[in-house]
């Protein structure tokens, strides 16, 4: 499953065998600039919505061709601003987020191996 938050900026994940990846998108260069600033929220507000809801199609046939997901959820504030909602997408609830975290705190995950805890004001090592 591939997961698209359009908020603020955009967000993802993919969930594959049970295991979460979060991804960090927003900054991946796109057209002249990067994606956040296509199909994030200033994006939206800057380009109108048809042109903004083209930009949000396109990046997730580009997603899906690359990703192959069985499955394409879309949340965030602005999905629900996508009339109509992209071929073979639908929306997730954003309280669903909650009870995802929970799971995974909950099953004790050790994410350690993927993700280095530092503190914000360290360099990483």
């Amino acid at each position: 499953m591939l997961f698209l938050g359009l908020g603020t900026g955009i967000g993802a994940a993919v969930i594959h065998n049970g295991e979460l990846e979060p991804l960090e998108v927003g900054r991946f260069h796109y057209k002249k600039l990067n994606l956040e600033h296509y199909i994030g929220c200033r994006g939206r507000k800057r380009q109108g919505r048809k042109k903004w809801q083209k930009q949000v199609q396109e990046v997730i046939a580009r997603f899906v061709e690359v990703l192959k997901p069985t499955d394409v959820v879309l949340g965030g504030g602005n999905a629900k601003k996508l009339d109509p909602l992209p071929a073979g997408t639908r929306l997730g609830d954003n309280a669903f987020a909650f009870v995802g975290g929970f799971r995974v705190w909950e099953a004790g995950s050790d994410w350690s191996h993927r993700l280095p805890i530092v503190h914000p004001l360290e360099k990483a090592q």
